[in-house]
């Protein structure tokens, strides 16, 4: 523990110059570990895994982009298909609206005939009492 303490620029120097040294040693020895025809088959074959692999994930991303457009798609026919509804209630519901009105603005219209036509005959009964008392 001391002697880590107390080195010197030298032995620090030295130290990372060996340091240096075996990392490239490790290095060269890597090299051609990984050109060999094993190492290049390892990695072949892991390419294949990972090529796969991005295909099956493209493939389900294809089918849920495909269902959510059919799912659009049938939700924007079913809203259409709600507002024509809600349109047609509302249409049929403005029409009774009308037909009613005009019903009562009829029978509103009779029963004030059938008053003025009953004012009529009380006036003429009372005309013709007067002529008669005379």
């Amino acid at each position: 523990m001391n002697r880590s303490k107390n080195t010197g620029f030298a032995d620090r120097l030295s130290a990372a110059a060996d340091a240096k040294k075996a990392q490239l040693e490790r290095a060269a020895r890597a090299k051609p570990a990984a050109e060999s025809p094993a190492a290049v088959e390892r990695w072949m074959a892991r390419e294949a895994v990972r090529m796969a692999r991005d295909a099956r994930i493209a493939e389900r991303r294809a089918t849920k982009w495909a269902v959510d457009a059919r799912q659009a798609a049938a939700l924007a026919v079913a809203q259409v298909a709600e507002a024509a509804a809600r349109e047609a209630a509302l249409k049929a519901e403005q029409e009774a609206h009308d037909t009613e009105f005009a019903e009562r603005t009829a029978r509103e219209a009779a029963v004030e005939a059938e008053r003025q036509i009953a004012r009529d005959a009380r006036y003429a009964a009372r005309k013709a009492k007067k002529r008669k008392g005379r």
